[in-house]
């Protein structure tokens, strides 16, 4: 049994709640019903030069009914979990579903019952391990390195959540899942002369966070990352701009997971290249008549959309309308052949579900969101790509980044650039670099993918998508890559 397992007990009044749920729901007319409830814990920590500057814990716990009339589904949720309170939002669901069907275009099959439970494998649960066990890693790694002449400040942030889910369903579907998340990681902010320049590490923002226990922050040496961090922000606080022209650059796994994120993932999402999700930068280049056909990359690019990667935080067992998990093909030798998509969606271009829609918590409809979107390993090690460069950069770690609408025309600013030359790093860096791109052409001008020993999951817990909008936890699998004719320069 894993530390988490010991947590996961179900309410008991979870079969008397989940049958007024789909009861209230058939009684009002529903041709087939689903219940999530769902209890979800949160921990969050920030963390100013070693010190716990803000602890924040969330609890949240509710259930929420979707119904289908003729064609038209509906969503009600309640947090007031009695049942007569339950059968209520039952009967709401489909009340808006009788509403949707008035404007249904499409049919809408009732599907097969799924079953099964989904546990996280877990070492050491991260809800009960003690704030001051983990304000004193971050207390140690800001002693370790304030010290450096040129540090003035450094950042730390972890996060621990636990989501549990109970799926039932008028088809006889029985699932429950728990899936535990948690990571974090440091910045480091350097000062020399005016110019001010920053290092993170693992990645920027809110570190990495995986799908696992306490250890995944034990096994990312904090002590150790915060410290060459702030070596590599006194360097780029030394450092002269990142020069302007077009080149070939090699970007790191933190990065590279962004770029999949923004340039991959959300224009496969089928909602969007089907027209229904507009908020959020929310269309995309990627039509259906292009599927199977369109060229979007190099033969070196193979993108699969994959729910069930180790680690991921995008990993589950089924996903919140009750299908299993599952590896689906994004881009393969470079072409154009899949989406992230739900049931529905999938049968209007004649295809199986995705396995991706899922919803933030109990309050929120399930919409098409990413999973796992991971870049297939190619072969050798990052030092072959590298030696591969006769004139190129390095870059990696996200400042910022803006995307069109299309998702087609992109610019990411790192916070690094190392100079490669004659197929060697130089120990030369540069600061500020930002790189611009059009998603084919960039995607078509990849020449290499580093292999296995090199690829590492990387976790985005606070992805945003929707009106109104859900935060979701997505990963991205990517070793390495190299991209050739890029236009590069200083922010």
């Amino acid at each position: 049994m894993s530390a988490s397992d010991e947590r996961l007990h179900p309410p008991e009044a979870l079969d008397a709640w989940t049958s007024a749920a789909l009861e209230g729901a058939k009684a009002a007319g529903a041709r087939y019903a689903e219940v999530r409830l769902v209890r979800r814990e949160r921990e969050a920590l920030d963390f100013k030069d070693g010190a716990l500057e803000r602890g924040r814990v969330d609890r949240d716990f509710g259930l929420g009914v979707r119904a289908l009339f003729e064609n038209g589904w509906g969503y009600a949720a309640t947090n007031v979990l009695d049942t007569t309170s339950i059968a209520r939002a039952g009967a709401a669901a489909t009340t808006a579903a009788r509403a949707t069907a008035q404007t249904a275009r499409y049919g809408v099959e009732v599907p097969e019952a799924s079953n099964g439970v989904y546990r996280t494998p877990v070492r050491i649960d991260p809800l009960s391990v003690a704030v001051d066990e983990k304000a004193a890693l971050f207390a140690q790694a800001h002693a370790g390195m304030s010290h450096l002449e040129g540090v003035r400040a450094s950042r730390g942030s972890c996060i621990s959540q636990l989501h549990e889910t109970w799926f039932r369903a008028t088809n006889g579907s029985v699932i429950d899942q728990a899936v535990t998340l948690c990571g974090g990681g440091v910045n480091v902010v350097a000062e020399h002369k005016g110019e001010v320049q920053k290092r993170s590490a693992p990645k920027s923002f809110e570190g990495n966070v995986l799908q696992a226990g306490w250890e995944a922050v034990v096994e990312m040496d904090i002590v150790g990352a915060a410290k060459a961090a702030a070596d590599e922000a006194i360097a780029l606080a030394h450092a002269p701009a990142t020069p302007e022209g077009v080149t070939t650059i090699i970007l790191g796994g933190a990065q590279l997971s962004l770029q999949i994120h923004e340039s991959v993932g959300h224009p496969t999402e089928l909602d969007r290249a089907l027209g229904e999700e507009i908020s959020l930068a929310g269309a995309s280049f990627l039509l259906p008549d292009q599927l199977d056909s369109l060229q979007f990359g190099s033969s070196k690019v193979n993108l699969t959309a994959d729910g069930t990667t180790p680690q991921g935080p995008g990993t589950f067992g089924f996903d919140d309308e009750g299908t299993p998990a599952r590896a689906v093909p994004l881009v393969r030798d470079g072409r154009f052949v899949g989406y992230l998509s739900g049931r529905d969606a999938a049968a209007r271009i004649g295809r199986p579900s995705g396995g991706a829609l899922r919803a933030e918590t109990w309050s929120r409809l399930p919409i098409v969101r990413m999973v796992n979107i991971n870049l297939e390993p190619g072969t050798g090690s990052l030092d072959d790509l590298i030696g591969g460069v006769d004139n190129g950069l390095l870059l990696d770690t996200n400042k910022s980044w803006s995307i069109d609408d299309l998702r087609l025309n992109f610019q990411f600013s790192c916070e690094i650039a190392r100079e490669i030359r004659g197929g060697k790093l130089t120990g030369r860096v540069f600061r500020n670099p930002v790189y611009r791109g059009v998603t084919p052409t960039f995607w078509g001008g990849c020449s290499a993918v580093a292999g296995p020993e090199a690829w590492k999951m990387w976790g985005w817990m606070f992805c945003g998508k929707g009106d109104p909008v859900q935060v979701m936890h997505v990963g991205h699998g990517c070793a390495p890559t190299r991209f050739d004719g890029v236009h590069v320069g200083s922010t």
